[in-house]
């Protein structure tokens, strides 16, 4: 019983996931504290207040709807996808096109692959039926 859960837990794809699991918690901390910490007070520099969460809010029959929180939610999001993509996703995708290039790999020329013989099979009916019905 316990071979079974170590062989799963040894495998490539788990282990993996863990990795990124903890590598992207403990990222998602440094990149919530660039945006709550540094971004955020810039634009409460610029706009007058720490965040939008008062912005807009309107009260209806004595329930506050709140779009401020909306729009806080928005550009916090916003600024994080923003953060990650030029801190990790631009660099990752520079890299592999230099080891690509340092390597020759062209992304543009694919290989072709051995057509497997029931797609060929499959393909000649499909001409086959499509000449019988003309």
């Amino acid at each position: 019983m316990l071979t079974g859960f170590k062989n799963f837990i040894m495998k490539g794809n788990v282990v993996d996931l863990a990795v990124a699991v903890v590598m992207g918690t403990a990222f998602g901390a440094v990149v919530t504290a660039m945006v709550n910490k540094v971004l955020m007070p810039f634009i409460s520099g610029l706009v007058g207040a720490p965040n939008f969460d008062s912005f807009a809010r309107v009260e209806l029959n004595g329930n506050a709807i709140e779009f401020g929180v909306l729009l806080t939610a928005i550009v916090n999001f916003l600024l994080i996808a923003g953060a990650i993509y030029f801190v990790v996703v631009m660099p990752m995708n520079h890299m592999i096109e230099r080891r690509n290039r340092r390597l020759g790999i062209d992304k543009n020329v694919k290989e072709e692959a051995a057509e497997d013989p029931q797609v060929a099979l499959l393909t000649e009916i499909r001409d086959a039926l499509k000449d019988r019905a003309v």
